[in-house]
């Protein structure tokens, strides 16, 4: 029986407006910065050669605009996705972690003392957000099978996706890095192997 290949051209959304100020965002609906644009510019140029067949994001503008300029020199529509959001940071959204840091030194130490289930208030559990996101991509490989789709993403949401294709613990989360505009290849087989061909690129 034939192995199908089906590929996911996974992105990080470009700089964002308020990077300087190193903000939990989560929800928060922030812009890109003239920066981010012009990473995402030369994200899309660089995939402009692959048999992109679909394009995906979150329905955040930081990465609807990417997944507009990818689908663009496809020809395509872009699709937005509630669940492709990144983590809900609740309270803590729209303010500098080192403001998070001074006003909620406790919450902040339990956070990153329980990752997977510390929730924020009014936020949801690292947990939570692989409940919601990776039955969304699921989807998309399924629908896509044998071809290639682009998502753009957050942070967040890659690095589950990432952690899921090498079999590794949601624990190592923080042991992913994903910069503005990284680009990662994730190659996906009909036998549910998973070949991750680049990280962070």
């Amino acid at each position: 029986m034939e192995n199908n290949q089906t590929k996911i051209f996974l992105i990080r959304h470009g700089e964002v407006a308020n990077a300087v100020e190193r903000c939990y965002n989560g929800h928060n609906d922030v812009d890109l910065s003239p920066e981010g644009l012009r990473q995402m510019e030369m994200v899309a140029d660089r995939l402009k050669g692959e048999p992109i067949k679909a394009v995906y994001s979150s329905d955040l503008l930081r990465t609807v605009k990417g997944a507009r300029l990818i689908a663009e020199r496809h020809s395509l529509l872009p699709v937005s996705l509630k669940e492709l959001r990144e983590l809900s940071y609740g309270i803590w959204e729209g303010k500098r972690v080192e403001d998070i840091r001074r006003l909620y030194p406790e919450d902040f130490k339990a956070r990153y003392d329980d990752i997977l289930n510390y929730k924020i208030r009014d936020g949801e559990t690292l947990l939570e957000m692989r409940e919601r996101v990776l039955p969304a991509i699921k989807g998309i490989i399924h629908k896509h099978a044998g071809d290639s789709a682009a998502i753009v993403a957050h942070a967040g949401v890659n690095k589950i996706l990432l952690l899921w294709s090498l079999n590794m613990d949601l624990r190592d989360f923080y042991r992913i890095q994903q910069d503005y505009a990284a680009l990662n290849i994730i190659s996906f087989y009909d036998n549910g192997s998973a070949v991750v061909e680049l990280m962070n690129g």
